[in-house]
């Protein structure tokens, strides 16, 4: 996941969980009170602002060791914050479907979750190169022709 940051001066700063050390993981599921990682990263796909606060401060930390989880806040998270999905994950979401389409013998399955997905996307190109590399590429044209 990338964990998106954008300043109160504009600036923004993004963060893969794919660069977290296993240290830095162990970190962030501490100081969710024991949190399982993949618990984390299922709160980071539903925004959850603890999850992609924790992210932040983990990565932080590195060049502020001192800096404390319940003192690290980020002012306008609503606005500010944003958890994206990454091209790995998008591939995992779409092998997993398609073991279900490919088990029902249809795409609706793919089908209803390319709205989910191209909202987390990072880069919406990512869910064509996906579904190409599927041999679903018929799926990817996004009839509304938004990507949020």
């Amino acid at each position: 996941m990338i964990i998106t940051y954008t300043q109160a001066d504009g600036t923004v700063e993004q963060v893969s969980t794919n660069d977290l050390s296993a240290i830095e993981s162990a970190d962030i599921e501490e100081a969710m009170g024991g949190t399982a990682w993949r618990v984390v990263e299922d709160q980071l796909r539903g925004q959850d602002p603890t999850a992609m606060r924790a992210v932040l401060w983990a990565v932080r930390r590195r060049t502020e060791p001192t800096a404390k989880f319940s003192e690290f806040d980020v002012p306008g998270w609503r606005r500010r914050l944003k958890a994206r999905l990454e091209r790995e994950e998008i591939d995992d979401v779409f092998e997993n479907l398609m073991a279900e389409a490919l088990a029902a013998s249809e795409d609706s399955a793919i089908e209803s979750m390319l709205p989910f997905l191209r909202k987390l996307a990072e880069d919406t190109g990512d869910i064509e190169a996906a579904l190409d590399a599927l041999g679903k590429g018929h799926l990817v044209r996004d009839p509304a022709g938004s990507e949020d």
